[in-house]
């Protein structure tokens, strides 16, 4: 890859980070408006794999996907967005925090040297173990922000982060496989076009009572907009762009930005305060992933 190709892949990264940071906050925005998570996913997908459909189909960049590999489409969508975008949401309405949510996700990297380990016997380093210790007490000051204490609430809404977490690891590796024959576009457009299929069923059970005149107002429509096109269009084209050039481990390390950029923008909004315990617990969390990948 040549040097400007490979900056322009770093760029395009770092665009996705920044649209991700800022989709925790847009997403406990408008949860805080009593939108049901339902709602709020099956509209989400359903505008994004719309708008990608539609584009790809008039610009000719959406690629046939023979049934050997359809199977691995329907995967792909079923770590992300299924299960990921169920436990992301889930776990913001639980914990009502941005921050702590992105703190979590920002783990990606650590988990996924154990995934490595078991699949591929990746051994373990000093820089590994090192990063994936420290990583724990971060993540712990993050939750335990200005002395409070975690509800069965605020804990379950922490187990689904994690399961997030994992649901992003295995759409990491299914993506892995299809970028050697499919473009990125074509990743996407199926992605989020089968993932707003599998949550019909919860939307019509779920989230259809949710659906009225208050997803128009500003306040709702500004944010879901910008999770559909912007957070989900435009930055899952980006990752997908470097997973297929960087690789899996190169491009989730960029993971640990997230919590600094939610921070930031809740900060900015007004829907959480900054302690220093916060600041300290993110930046032991980032240093941790960096140290980590650096074995």
């Amino acid at each position: 890859m040549g040097v400007n190709s490979l900056v322009k892949t770093y760029i395009l990264t770092i665009v996705a980070i920044i649209l991700w940071g800022f989709s925790f906050v847009w997403t406990n925005q408008i949860l805080q408006y009593g939108v049901q998570p339902f709602t709020l996913l099956f509209t989400r997908l359903a505008i994004a794999g719309t708008l990608l459909f539609l584009y790809t189909k008039a610009t000719g960049k959406l690629q046939k996907v023979p049934f050997k590999d359809f199977k691995y489409m329907l995967l792909m969508a079923f770590f992300e967005p299924f299960i990921y975008f169920i436990g992301e949401t889930y776990g913001i309405k639980a914990t009502n925090s941005a921050v702590l949510s992105a703190v979590i996700i920002a783990t990606i990297p650590i988990v996924s040297l154990f995934v490595e380990k078991i699949l591929y016997k990746v051994p373990y380093t000093a820089f590994k173990i090192f990063g994936t210790a420290i990583t724990i007490p971060g993540i712990v000051m993050v939750i335990m922000k200005s002395g409070e204490t975690t509800s069965v609430e605020h804990t379950y809404g922490i187990a689904l982060l994690f399961l997030a977490v994992a649901g992003s690891i295995g759409y990491s590796s299914v993506v892995k496989k299809l970028s050697g024959n499919y473009n990125p576009l074509t990743i996407t457009t199926y992605q989020f076009v089968i993932g707003s299929v599998f949550f019909l069923p919860f939307f019509l059970g779920w989230g259809l009572d949710g659906v009225n005149g208050t997803l128009l107002t500003r306040e709702i429509l500004v944010p879901l907009l910008s999770l559909a096109v912007l957070c989900s269009c435009l930055a899952f084209f980006c990752w997908v762009n470097a997973i297929k050039d960087l690789g899996m481990t190169k491009t989730n390390i960029f993971s640990a930005l997230i919590p600094a950029v939610s921070a930031l923008g809740a900060a900015m909004l007004g829907q959480e305060q900054i302690t220093l315990m916060s600041v300290v617990g993110i930046t032991v969390v980032t240093a941790g992933v960096i140290i980590a990948q650096k074995g």
